[in-house]
């Protein structure tokens, strides 16, 4: 309030020193970026605050002066003094601590199923251990593809292509790296095999439903005669191909089953009638 001695003269409002009591929560990340709450007295109009000397953000003051709501900026680890400054001083201080987040962990690897994959890569394959988050993994060198972290114990994606024979597994995150123990065991795959074919005759026109049993058979495309089949359909594990025969002449031709790993005959071929 402001008093009046004399007509024309009037004193300055009186100004209360501000007292800092306590923040609420008293500690946090040397990162900063966290809501702090501030207790004290007079603390209204609040100019400034400061942590350790830093400035803090305000983001509300109490107008009856009890309270102060600030983002703690950031600052080394350890123990610094808060202080408030209004319009009437500076407040007494009162401690935050920084705390400095824990090291990062490097990671642990037990192992990686399945152990073995074709040397055309795209197995899928589980890693599991411990620390693995923000992981890559790497065949030899190479890049695994479609990575992805599960809680930071299993890791997950599919195998790059590489060349037969054992490969360096190694898992690697911002803390280090780890190699699994064994590897993984590229295996070339196997050209097909096929061991009969159901019929084995039917007309010059073409159309007759065929099956071919065999095995390595993913992939595999059919002649007859040098003339692709139609409708080629290879179960999922690879032992049977069904299709649609070509036109063909009159009379025995022979019927070849080729994949990406080579290529097999049919004992006996097939006979157009």
């Amino acid at each position: 309030m402001s008093a009046t001695l004399l007509p024309g003269l009037t004193l300055p409002p009186i100004l209360t020193q501000p007292f800092l009591l306590a923040a609420i929560p008293n500690s946090g990340p040397t990162a900063g970026g966290n809501t702090v709450l501030l207790i004290g007295l007079n603390l209204g109009g609040a100019t400034s605050v400061t942590f350790g000397g830093t400035p803090a953000t305000i983001v509300s003051v109490d107008p009856s002066g009890f309270l102060v709501t600030v983002v703690a900026p950031p600052h080394a680890a350890g123990t610094v003094p808060v202080v408030v400054t209004t319009p009437a001083g500076t407040s007494t201080p009162t401690s935050y601590t920084y705390v400095a987040p824990p090291a990062p962990q490097p990671p642990t690897v037990l192992g990686i199923t399945p152990p073995t994959g074709p040397t055309t890569g795209g197995t899928p394959f589980t890693i599991i251990g411990t620390n693995l988050t923000g992981a890559s993994v790497t065949f030899n060198g190479v890049p695994a593809t479609n990575v992805n972290v599960i809680g930071g114990v299993v890791l997950t994606g599919l195998t790059p292509p590489g060349a037969a024979g054992n490969a360096t597994v190694q898992v690697t995150t911002p803390a280090g790296s780890a190699t699994v123990p064994g590897g993984f065991t590229y295996v070339a795959p196997a050209p097909p095999t096929v061991s009969s074919l159901i019929p084995t005759t039917g007309p010059i026109a073409g159309g007759t439903p065929f099956v071919i049993t065999g095995s390595n058979l993913t992939g595999a495309g059919v002649t007859f005669g040098g003339v692709p089949a139609t409708n080629i359909v290879v179960t999922a594990d690879g032992t049977v191909i069904a299709g649609l025969t070509p036109p063909g002449a009159a009379g025995n031709v022979a019927v070849q089953v080729t994949t990406p790993t080579g290529s097999a005959t049919v004992a006996g071929g097939f006979t157009y009638q």
